[in-house]
């Protein structure tokens, strides 16, 4: 009925490595989680930034709300002035631009 001292001294130490075991699921889900979810939004988020950044005038784009218009002029503040039709030109924030059809050619230097 009584366990000896040096058998429970031993069932003690392999509780360490059980232990660990049983979190060995929970490490893989996260890992499993990291790959599938997390990096790809990052990765969609970084793609988006430049996105963003890259835009210039004459660049033809989309908006969240489906928008297809014209970028006429870009602020420092985060808007842009894009034409929607002939002569009607709204202000739009940068971090709703979703797509962007035609880029515009960089100026080449003179010199």
């Amino acid at each position: 009925m009584f366990a000896t001292p040096a058998f429970a001294q031993a069932a003690g130490g392999a509780g360490g490595a059980a232990a660990f075991g049983q979190f060995l699921p929970l490490i893989l889900i996260f890992v499993i989680m990291y790959f599938m979810l997390i990096r790809p939004q990052q990765k969609k988020a970084k793609e988006h930034k430049a996105l963003i950044e890259g835009l210039r005038r004459g660049d033809q784009v989309i908006t969240q709300g489906g928008i297809i218009g014209k970028v006429t002029h870009v602020r420092e503040d985060g808007e842009l002035e894009v034409e929607i039709a002939t002569g009607v030109k709204v202000r739009v924030v940068k971090a709703t631009i979703v797509q962007v059809l035609s880029k515009t050619e960089p100026a080449a230097n003179a010199g």
